[in-house]
């Protein structure tokens, strides 16, 4: 081989390197400063320019739905505090089905999601949770009077009954680890509606949703008593929040920090929350956060935090 042949050869693979690693520089640059991807600058960055946010909601009371043209509900008015000390004081919102809300988050349909979601693993691989908002139990609604006397997840499994659930909800989850019978439902009016015409025993959902639901309707039915299910013989320790794009590093991290205010002050967490029915159940357990949940060790975090197992 030629010596003008290596040095040509060399030059190229060179040039080639610079090549990949400006373009390594560039797509940590954009991680970095919390785009969203389109090279545009950071969604914070938008949202305070025009002084609005587009969060996405599933109309499930009482995290985020609409009353008429107003959009209401727990985690709105929580976004509402929070995004207002960032110095966007609109907050506008887009209805989505349960399963669409990341999808369309990672498409940019919308800026975030706000409809207390779970923390789970198999979710934060998709997209990027705040710390926590609000503890979760669960509870079913049920015809009145409770006919199948439904107490705790363990009173359903192996009952032979059905179960409405919400499609991709985490009762959806328990369901499928414990082999019990369900029909899903876009919505809680889907799911009231499948107990009432009797197409489903009960619905499982979070018992703050439950609760709201038999008290929003006229249609004879209740909300048991709330309770932490037992799966596989571990608490389901649940939490959700607000959910953010991977890429959106600085307004996470933006709304974190205003979070931490929030929930450092059970006060100020109960004035926000409190009209929508939460109560101090709700709130938070100090030490518990986004990435402990990320993991899925629930036994751990049972352990770590001193919790009821």
């Amino acid at each position: 081989m030629s010596s003008t042949r290596t040095t040509k050869r060399r030059r190229a693979f060179l040039a080639a390197g610079s090549v990949l690693t400006m373009t390594a520089l560039a797509a940590c640059s954009s991680v970095d400063e919390g785009g969203s991807g389109d090279g545009a600058g950071s969604t914070l960055q938008k949202i305070q320019d025009s002084g609005s946010v587009n969060v996405a909601f599933n109309g499930e009371k009482p995290y985020s739905y609409k009353e008429g043209d107003e959009l209401t509900g727990a985690t709105i008015a929580l976004d509402k505090e929070i995004f207002g000390a960032l110095g966007v004081d609109d907050v506008q919102g887009t209805q989505t089905e349960w399963n669409s809300l990341i999808p369309g988050l990672n498409a940019d349909r919308y800026d975030t999601v706000s409809a207390g979601m779970s923390i789970l693993p198999e979710r934060c691989e998709q997209a990027a949770f705040a710390e926590p908002t609000i503890m979760y139990t669960t509870a079913f609604l049920v015809p009145e009077g409770n006919p199948e006397n439904l107490t705790d997840w363990q009173s359903v499994e192996d009952s032979g009954l059905t179960l409405a659930v919400t499609s991709g909800a985490i009762e959806d989850g328990y369901a499928k680890k414990t082999g019990v019978k369900t029909i899903t439902v876009g919505d809680s009016t889907d799911g009231l509606n499948a107990v009432v015409t009797g197409r489903a025993d009960a619905f499982a959902l979070t018992g703050i949703s439950i609760r709201a639901l038999a008290d929003s309707t006229d249609e004879p039915v209740e909300a048991t008593e709330a309770f932490v299910a037992n799966i596989d013989g571990v608490a389901q320790i649940g939490a959700g929040s607000e959910v953010f794009r991977k890429g959106d590093t600085e307004l996470l991290e933006a709304y974190n920090e205003e979070l931490a205010k929030i929930n450092g002050d059970k006060e100020k967490w109960l004035e926000i929350m409190e009209p929508f029915g939460f109560t101090e159940a709700e709130f938070p357990p100090e030490g518990l956060t986004a990435e402990m949940l990320c993991k899925g060790d629930l036994a751990a975090i049972t352990d770590e935090l001193g919790l009821d197992s």
